[in-house]
């Protein structure tokens, strides 16, 4: 049935339209032509759900927007460049076939679909701000909503194309080329929704630019020198992308468990970059990784001690990120990384990167008498790289978790490389594949390491009595859980 021949007869009562057209876009949405017999295309009509849609999609990107974000009016043209692009379809059709009835139709049918998409995507909105959404979904809602975006578009096509009896062929080009078109569009306007987060420029302030080398300095004159005819741990970490707080909180974490629990207080250091951390803790350089290894160096014996290095941040091929705004920073290769500790004398090493790509960095940094411990092979990304996030999935797998149940690394990380390809696999993504490498001497002087490190566990506790000189066992089982407890809380993280 050709559309000029198209009639729709509006009901008495504003509601019963406003009905009718919910049922209407509900059936195009199903691909049916029954809709054009259900629709109501009165100006009212177009009036109401214009403004609901646009009130719609207004509190779905309220919703979506980070604190902070403001009105962007680009965000709300963009918006509208397309009900008025369906309108101008609807006078074009109009006009050729006669039909003044279908000057509304395809905006109505189109703004009611775009109303009902708006309110559910603000729906799953609202559930994901609140946690009430399970882990894996977060990695499909952004494929979720750019569907529903293109369903209803292609389902007032899919319609209009059966009412015209097109022929087939026509129809696959005019899908495939909105499919096209409305994906280009969606991906170019994403970074302009209606309220946006303004960007801030970083700036230093003055006090942080005196406060630095104080700051670099003293925890450099805090690392201890090592005791002799003893084998002690030193500790540093690294926290290289400022902008993302899992990287500073992961570090400081994991330093944590290392002198809480197994006696690095005194012998260990942690660099961070970190937007908010410039007056607090010394940032993280080629510069002062390279002091830092040096002091570690001076401080420690190195036939009998050993040096746990841990570095959190973005990674590429052979490089991980060290950024620091507006400090311009060179990244941290693998080839300097080897020289570096080369070049301070630390010998025993266990090296853990946790970063995307960090298996490239094995080649560089295996020695005889080094462990390394990357969170992903050299061709692999890794996860859990967000803002809400306490630590990456291979942090928290290996030092939240599995270090705390083991001792000795190899076990850790067995058991830790399960968690994270279990949790990689129920959400759906590619296994990162940890990697781990045991040096032919470290593979004989290891598990003595290990002994003193994980009976350190316990050491400090085994000193207090129950005031009559003898040891209150209650006492130490407590003061143990306490000092394990404290340092690594569980934590749900979501995507790299």
């Amino acid at each position: 049935m050709p559309l000029s021949s198209l009639k729709t007869i509006s009901l008495q009562r504003f509601s019963l339209n406003f009905a009718a057209n919910i049922i209407a876009a509900l059936w195009m949405l199903v691909g049916s032509t029954r809709a054009f017999s259900w629709v109501k295309p009165t100006f009212m009509q177009f009036a109401a759900f214009a403004l609901l849609a646009l009130g719609s999609n207004v509190l779905f990107s309220w919703l979506a927007a980070e604190q902070g974000s403001v009105f962007n009016e680009q965000g709300l043209v963009s918006y509208l460049i397309w009900p008025a692009i369906i309108s101008l379809g609807g006078i074009i059709l109009a006009r050729r076939s006669g039909n003044q009835m279908l000057l509304f139709v395809p905006v109505v049918l189109w703004l009611v679909a775009d109303t009902l998409s708006a309110l559910l995507q603000s729906l799953v909105q609202f559930l994901g701000s609140q946690g009430w959404l399970p882990d894996w979904s977060y990695s499909f809602l952004p494929i979720l909503f750019l569907v529903l975006f293109l369903w209803q578009t292609l389902a007032l096509l899919w319609i209009f194309a059966r009412r015209q009896r097109t022929p087939w062929w026509e129809r696959i080009i005019v899908l495939v080329g909105a499919v096209a078109l409305l994906t280009i569009w969606q991906r170019n306007v994403a970074d302009q929704p209606i309220f946006k987060q303004i960007p801030v420029q970083p700036v230093l302030q003055e006090a942080a630019l005196y406060k630095q080398p104080q700051l670099l300095q003293q925890a450099l004159a805090g690392i201890d020198p090592s005791t002799p005819g003893k084998s002690d741990w030193y500790f540093m970490g690294v926290a290289g992308f400022s902008d993302l707080d899992v990287f500073r909180s992961e570090i400081n974490k994991v330093r944590e468990l290392f002198d809480v629990r197994f006696g690095t207080s005194g012998y260990s250091l942690a660099l961070i970059n970190n937007t908010y951390s410039w007056l607090d803790e010394p940032v993280a350089t080629k510069t002062s990784i390279l002091q830092g290894l040096k002091r570690i160096g001076q401080q420690m014996n190195a036939d009998e001690d050993v040096l746990f290095m841990t570095l959190s941040s973005h990674g590429d091929q052979d490089f991980i990120h060290l950024s620091n705004p507006p400090l311009e920073m060179d990244n941290l290769d693998a080839t300097w990384l080897r020289g570096a500790l080369d070049a301070s004398g630390i010998r025993w090493r266990v090296i853990v990167v946790s970063a995307c790509y960090s298996g490239s960095f094995i080649d560089e940094l295996t020695s005889p008498t080094t462990v390394v411990i990357t969170a992903s092979a050299a061709d692999k990304m890794s996860f859990g790289c967000t803002n809400t996030a306490e630590m990456t999935y291979f942090g928290q797998a290996f030092f939240a978790e599995s270090l705390r149940e083991s001792n000795s690394f190899s076990a850790a990380f067995k058991e830790a490389s399960l968690r994270v390809s279990e949790r990689e696999s129920f959400m759906g993504f590619e296994p990162s594949e940890p990697q781990m490498i045991v040096g032919s001497l470290m593979k004989t002087a290891l598990p003595a390491f290990e002994q003193v490190l994980f009976d350190k566990a316990r050491s400090p506790i085994a000193n207090v009595t129950d005031g009559t000189g003898n040891t209150d066992d209650g006492a130490i089982d407590i003061l143990y859980e306490d000092a394990t407890n404290t340092s690594l809380p569980m934590t749900t993280t979501t995507t790299n």
